[in-house]
């Protein structure tokens, strides 16, 4: 019997077309958006490193002299920055398409299936093949580890325990119903996981694992983007220059940062005999706004590189069409206002702005695939939306692996995610609806679907046991999570891929009533 959909995305003479070739179209369609997910990552990165180098002066008392030392230190703590920046920055399209997926269905007694479904499975991703490309990320031969046991225990530990949360609520206390105190006590974990993050970064009595933190990066953000719109951004990016730790002058944590196009330039300011050696002077010169913002345009224009070398004309003619598809991308984010503004934290804003407008776009574009193909929505949210909304976490904890000498912001960022799409992913879409629910309807808010949903979570709970076994045996043989020799990368790295095929192929088959 073949299947009628009325509906349609943009017109009304798409109903004419055949369900294989609208199928077809919206997929490409999906596939276009999640490459617009790719290239907006290159603005909210480096709005991330310039939130990172923000300091603040602050004074203390030197116990030898008794004299004030005003010094810069960094705004940012590791810990809360991997937690709310980076798993939170890059896990905002599985939490904007929740988010609108909820604001559609106000007014309605059961929630929405593309939120969770996307969200559990966006986990899934994170935990198996992003972990799988981080493992074969180091060179040859090289091990980067875990310098924090601790801190990730926690963020462990608080990942896990969202899991458990959210089948202890769909199965155990309310069975396939969600009140309003269960989706805000969902919530307020998130703040949970924070305090007990900095607690044990702090090394606080009682909230703290007593694991010694080996040497970390002077960085928490890498330095280069792992995605330059097309072409290397030469004249509104900067260049980031580390001086290590000087042994004659004692001036350690310095950066002299260069741009050109009439970019930020920062200078390091020579010291006095009477400043303190580890005081830091940074000037500002020939700060023009408007004239980065133009160069966005001016790079979002150019097809690439002059000098690049094309080995052939097919692959010349490959390149052209790439850049080609990128330029609606590059032209629409080069509207997102410099970084060099206000420490990157508009530009942080206005991508996730971006990042809500395309997974608006990709919610509807969902709904038509399922209409024409009749696939159950969840499973079009484990595979297809979960694989593509989780691009940014694939690409953050790719460029940490690579730049970075220890494995923790890479390993953070996929243990927090999976803490953030819970506590936040799941549980302010389920607030939000859960408050209309509770003060109009008098209702609490159904779960279609949630022995479906919880199934997911058991398989989840089995394959991710096995995940984080391997990483300890790896610890514990080789000394180190990622990298080591590159027979047993590769084989730890399709160990991770089996598991997520096998999450996939049984969460899908239970949703769709098969098994």
């Amino acid at each position: 019997m073949e299947i009628t959909c009325d509906s349609y995305l943009l017109f009304q003479g798409e109903t004419n077309l055949s369900n294989g070739t609208r199928a077809f179209l919206y997929l490409l369609g999906l596939a276009y958006c999640f490459i617009g997910l790719s290239a907006i990552t290159s603005k909210f990165f480096h709005s991330m490193e310039n939130m990172m180098r923000q300091t603040k002066k602050v004074v203390r008392i030197d116990p030898d002299t008794n004299l004030p030392v005003v010094k810069e230190e960094k705004c940012w703590n590791y810990t809360i920055a991997d937690i709310s920046l980076l798993a939170f920055g890059t896990s905002f399209p599985q939490i904007s398409l929740a988010t609108i997926d909820a604001i559609r269905n106000i007014g309605q007694l059961t929630a929405g299936g593309l939120g969770p479904g996307t969200l559990v499975g966006s986990a899934a991703f994170d935990l198996f093949p992003i972990h799988a490309v981080c493992v074969v990320v180091p060179r040859a031969g090289s091990l980067k580890k875990i310098s924090d046991l601790g801190v990730w225990l926690v963020e462990l530990f608080w990942s896990f325990w969202a899991y458990i949360w959210l089948y202890i609520i769909l199965e155990v206390w309310t069975p396939n119903i969600i009140t309003l105190w269960e989706a805000l006590l969902t919530v307020l974990q998130f703040g949970l996981l924070l305090f007990h993050a900095y607690a044990q970064d702090k090394r606080w009595p009682y909230l703290s694992f007593p694991f010694e933190r080996s040497e970390r990066p002077e960085d928490w953000v890498p330095q280069a983007s792992a995605y330059n719109e097309g072409t290397e951004e030469s004249n509104d990016s900067c260049e980031v220059l580390e001086v290590g730790q000087n042994s004659d002058e004692n001036i350690v944590d310095i950066f002299s940062v260069h741009a050109s196009a009439s970019g930020a330039i920062y200078q390091n300011v020579p010291g006095s005999d009477t400043e303190e050696p580890t005081k830091r002077k940074i000037i500002e010169q020939d700060l023009d706004i408007l004239s980065i913002w133009k160069q966005q345009f001016i790079n979002a224009l150019m097809l690439g590189r002059a000098e690049f070398k094309m080995e052939s004309v097919y692959i010349r003619a490959l390149r052209i069409i790439w850049e080609l598809m990128l330029f609606p991308w590059r032209m629409l984010f080069a509207f997102v206002p410099p970084y060099q503004i206000a420490h990157g934290w508009i530009a942080f804003i206005c991508s996730l702005v971006f990042i809500s407008g395309i997974a608006y776009v990709v919610t509807k574009l969902t709904d038509q695939i399922s209409c024409v193909t009749g696939i159950n929505p969840y499973v079009i949210a484990f595979t297809a939306l979960a694989s593509g909304t989780s691009w940014p976490d694939l690409v953050a904890s790719k460029i940490a692996a690579e730049r970075q000498v220890t494995a923790d912001s890479a390993i953070a960022n996929i243990t927090c995610s999976n803490s953030v799409n819970i506590y936040v992913g799941i549980g302010v879409p389920w607030l939000i609806d859960t408050v209309y629910n509770y003060f109009v309807l008098r209702e609490p808010l159904y779960i279609n679907n949630a022995e479906g949903l919880s199934f997911s979570l058991l398989v989840f709970f089995a394959t991710s046991a096995g995940c984080i076994t391997v990483l300890v045996l790896r610890r514990l043989i080789l000394g180190a999570e990622l990298g080591g020799p590159r027979l047993w990368a590769w084989v730890t790295s399709i160990y991770f891929m089996l598991l997520w095929v096998v999450f996939v192929v049984l969460s899908s088959l239970r949703v769709s009533g098969i098994i």
